[in-house]
């Protein structure tokens, strides 16, 4: 099988790598990671002219891509840079409008930026109990609960909220105007918001929208597994460079063989994430994308968690220093774990399913 990318793939990819090398550094991530807004809106717009939001949509919607191989190829990108800006949002929010056929023209162009509130605090991964209400019927709709993580939600302009009407779970647009929005910057640079609903003023954008908020943690999975791996092999990489030039009582350490099979151990299971990511962004969109979005993120919060510990640990006391990259995106690969289910919660969706 030829897993090698389409030429429109890998120019993007070359692309957004590039870009993000160049305009993007690390150094100037962490200028703006770390406090409100998380966020450069400058950046956010040169980002949307290379066609990294328009790539996560299909052509029929406005976009260009839109496939799980298209979504990778754009957060694996992301990944190596570790970029604070809100994409997650955009693609969650783009699988929703396109199952909705709305216009999405201002997403995709960057003009309007949207998150996508589900997390609940008593219900953070499951859509089966998401208590936020929605009551009345066409223009008269009102939204009531609060929304917790909502990732992207500090810099939205649009939210679109699950929320329960009698048995039916819609999908419902709120300007962030009419609602209360308290953002905050998360400990890996990432930015994200608690939403407060109280008679908010909402429209319905999917009267019955299981499938479709299930279709888009789905690609939000995928598209996090993705940059996780980008990540890895970044994080990897500054590894080995490490080991080729310190030195211990007068001898290169990556001479030690116990340290060459640490990093060869590291290569192995970052070979097997993106393999498994590989397969998990085939199936997206088909009847076992659950499944394997969910296997895909258990053995990618295993790697992550792997490489991020023996990365910190062959650096030594270097790698927890504010000025050296790894430990931002040691970080950034720790709370990939959390977002949209961690390693446990997936491992027992899996093992459920098996045991039905």
């Amino acid at each position: 099988m030829d897993f090698s990318l389409t030429e429109d793939r890998r120019m993007l990819q070359d692309s957004l790598t590039r870009y993000l090398t160049e305009q993007y550094p690390v150094e100037h991530r962490n200028k703006v990671a770390y406090d409100l807004p998380c966020h450069d809106e400058a950046k956010w717009g040169e980002l949307a002219e290379l066609g990294a939001l328009f790539a996560l949509a299909p052509e029929e919607a406005g976009g260009f891509g839109g496939t799980g191989f298209d979504i990778s190829v754009v957060f694996e990108a992301l990944g190596r840079g570790i970029t604070s800006e809100p994409v997650l949002g955009a693609l969650m929010a783009s699988r929703l409008m396109t199952a909705a056929g709305a216009d999405q023209e201002a997403l995709l162009a960057g003009a309007t930026k949207y998150a996508v509130a589900i997390s609940e605090i008593e219900a953070p991964y499951e859509l089966d109990y998401i208590a936020t209400t929605a009551s009345g019927s066409g223009d008269s709709v009102t939204l009531s609960g609060r929304k917790s993580a909502v990732y992207g939600g500090q810099v939205a302009d649009v939210f679109l909220v699950a929320a329960k009407n009698g048995d039916k779970l819609g999908v419902y647009e709120v300007q962030a105007s009419d609602a209360q929005v308290v953002g905050y910057a998360m400990m890996d640079g990432g930015g994200a918001a608690e939403l407060m609903l109280d008679g908010t003023p909402a429209k319905l954008l999917i009267e019955d929208g299981a499938a479709a908020l299930q279709d888009a943690i789905n690609a939000g999975i995928v598209a996090l597994c993705a940059e996780a791996v980008g990540a890895m092999d970044v994080i990897h990489d500054y590894t080995v460079d490490y080991l080729k030039q310190r030195k211990q009582f007068g001898v290169v350490i990556g001479k030690f063989q116990v340290l060459q099979h640490r990093a060869v151990d590291m290569l192995t299971e970052i070979e097997q994430a993106r393999s498994i990511v590989i397969k998990a962004a085939a199936e997206l969109g088909g009847p076992d994308a659950t499944r394997y979005a969910s296997m895909a993120k258990n053995m990618i919060g295993r790697a992550a968690r792997l490489n991020a510990e023996e990365a910190i640990q062959m650096h030594g006391g270097i790698a927890m220093t504010w000025e050296y990259p790894v430990s931002h995106y040691a970080k950034r690969l720790i709370m990939l774990d959390h977002q949209l289910g961690d390693t446990d919660f997936h491992l027992a969706r899996v093992a459920a399913e098996i045991a039905a």
